[in-house]
């Protein structure tokens, strides 16, 4: 069997530890009110510098995915059951942090007839009650293809609706063995066919991809419709999670970034770049 690669971490990899007590603060303010996070589900390596900042992308639907994908370190297994509360706890998180523009995503539930759509109404609809200055953005599973459970967060009328593409098609059987790249391609389209709503989505690099692919991947991303789209660098969760393929050059991104933008996208891209990465910031581009 063939060994895997491996690599020490390149410089432009390196995180920042907290530069102030709000880290520590956030942290603990968000675990009394039992709010999830995708920050620390999936370890994201901007938590250090996001929760300095004041700033947290909260994580719906409980902490357990019902999927396996490859990269991912968020726990799977079977989902626990919804909290009827969560609305309101993530209102709460939203006073205390004072957010201005608020980012929601979730697990996946394959185990709801509506993937957990209902859910993501009902926190749009308590966010705009309890604070109608702020803007809001989520990052949404793909509800198994169902539209009808699209059309529930897009009725809900939040700012942003993100849905990423995680990696190129050939590696899809791989990366996201139970999604389908045709699929996710879908979503934003239906988001962009049906509503005035911005679109968003995000892939990662690393995983065993070209440049190439990276090109064609973006050329589908923009003749679906999309606004906006983040690239950054995959980064190995954990022994069990695919082994990074190579690291990406700051160069590199700077080429993604021109090639998307010439595609019409607006483009967000760095070694370090996530989802929700600066999401206030970036979408209000």
């Amino acid at each position: 069997m063939q060994s895997e690669k491996v690599f020490r971490k390149p410089k432009w990899l390196r995180v920042k530890l907290p530069s102030s007590g709000d880290f520590s603060l956030v942290d603990r303010e968000l675990n009394d009110l039992q709010v999830g996070t995708v920050c620390r589900s999936a370890q994201c390596p901007n938590i250090f510098e996001c929760f300095s900042r004041k700033v947290a992308t909260f994580l719906i639907l409980g902490p357990v995915c019902s999927r396996r994908c490859a990269f991912c370190d968020v726990p799977k297994g079977y989902p626990q059951w919804i909290d009827p509360n969560e609305p309101a706890k993530i209102s709460q998180a939203v006073h205390k942090l004072k957010l201005k523009h608020i980012v929601i995503t979730s697990v996946t539930r394959d185990d709801l007839d509506d993937g957990g759509a209902g859910q993501f109404s009902k926190v749009i609809a308590r966010l705009r009650s309890d604070h109608p200055g702020s803007t809001f953005e989520v990052l949404i599973p793909d509800f198994q293809g169902k539209t009808e459970s699209l059309d529930k967060v897009i009725e809900a009328g939040p700012d942003v609706i993100g849905h990423n593409m995680e990696t190129v098609r050939r590696l899809y059987p791989r990366v996201r063995p139970i999604a389908d790249y045709d699929a996710s391609l879908k979503i934003l389209s239906h988001v962009s066919q049906n509503s005035e709503i911005k679109v968003k989505t995000g892939i990662m690099v690393g995983l065993g991809e070209s440049d190439e692919e990276i090109f064609e991947a973006l050329e589908s991303i923009a003749g679906s419709g999309c606004d906006l789209a983040t690239i950054g660098q995959y980064l190995r969760p954990d022994s069990i999670n695919l082994p990074v393929d190579r690291y990406v050059s700051p160069g590199a991104f700077e080429r993604y970034a021109a090639a998307g933008r010439d595609l019409g996208l607006k483009m967000f891209c760095g070694p370090l770049v996530r989802s929700s990465y600066h999401a206030e910031e970036f979408s209000a581009c």
